[in-house]
């Protein structure tokens, strides 16, 4: 029996329902598992996604593209293929993808974490035969602390900065991380300031009731929490602030090498999955066979095998948390 989802130059391709997931280049019907712009590209003839990811879609790809909101859980039958959206965790409205064809089920997995972050929705294990897994931090080194640790940390140095009069700024991802942090940190220090791709993002979170701290007017003497993708760096807007702290926020701080850089500050959080919890996504999900894609997916792959699995490497465009860095 043919695989039933395989790798074409569009992308996740399932001949079976002539369809792709996630795909990297033009196609006719894609079924899309969250906004990211490595996830969710531009041009296709139409989308599916989850309902709670459709004015993420629409904001990012323009307003008059032709998609689809499907509720999680809800099946849908595309040319004899059953399709359902379960939670994946990563941001508002991601979404693993379950694909039911011949008594054969798979489930690509895309961006995904087992932490509930409060807003994004809790991750949903699904039984399958076949699970596609990220491995963006697929290596045993990378393990996240609680949300609640890592906020800490964050208000200390915000309040530290505050009755310095200095501003504090967050670069950050400007879809997930922005409004996950907005959400974790302790208002009451100081206000708090967003930069313009992370209001739009805040607004297409609040169509779908989830209302994030306000944010205020910019003022150079506010000492407040500035939170903005690393594309502001620099710029007129954030030199409105005077006198700055800086951090970035990012799973690769982990690792001292790839830590801070010229910030003053890095603090250790990823929207997507850590090595423990890939691994209990992995056998929560009971697959015979595990594909993995995008990070670390040679050292994955070898320990899977390792430790018993039918593992291989599955060649996407897919870049997990690199394009939250700042190259």
């Amino acid at each position: 029996m043919p695989d039933l989802l395989t790798v074409t130059k569009q992308g996740l391709y399932c001949p079976a329902g002539d369809f792709h997931i996630d795909p990297w280049k033009k196609v006719d019907r894609a079924v899309v598992t969250h906004g990211h712009s490595d996830h969710a590209t531009r041009g296709h003839g139409s989308y599916l996604c989850a309902k709670s990811s459709v004015p993420i879609l629409k904001n990012r790809l323009g307003k008059k593209i032709s998609v689809t909101g499907q509720a999680f859980g809800e099946p849908i039958d595309i040319n004899g293929v059953t399709v359902s959206l379960h939670p994946a965790g990563h941001v508002m409205g991601s979404a693993q993808i379950r694909v039911e064809h011949g008594g054969e089920v798979w489930v690509a997995s895309g961006d995904y974490k087992l932490e509930d972050d409060g807003i994004s929705g809790a991750f949903e294990p699904v039984v399958c035969d076949t699970f596609i897994t990220e491995s963006t931090f697929g290596l045993p080194i990378y393990r996240w602390e609680p949300q609640e640790t890592v906020a800490a940390e964050i208000n200390a140095w915000w309040q530290a900065n505050q009755e310095s009069g200095i501003t504090s700024v967050i670069y950050t991802y400007s879809l997930g991380k922005a409004q996950r942090i907005q959400h974790a940190v302790d208002q009451s220090i100081g206000p708090t300031f967003a930069y313009h791709t992370v209001e739009d993002m805040n607004a297409a979170y609040a169509d779908e009731g989830i209302v994030l701290p306000e944010t205020s007017t910019p003022r150079s003497d506010s000492g407040g929490l500035v939170i903005a993708p690393p594309s502001a760096d620099g710029t007129d807007w954030l030199r409105q602030f005077g006198d700055c702290s800086t951090a970035f926020v990012s799973g690769w701080n982990r690792v001292k090498k790839r830590r801070w850089g010229k910030f003053d500050r890095g603090f250790v959080m990823s929207d997507h999955v850590d090595w423990p919890g890939m691994l209990s996504a992995i056998r929560q999900s009971e697959a015979k066979r595990v594909l993995v894609t995008h990070g670390y997916s040679r050292q994955t792959v070898r320990y899977l095998r390792e430790n018993g699995w039918d593992a291989d490497g599955l060649e996407t465009h897919y870049e997990g948390e690199a394009m939250e860095g700042l190259a």
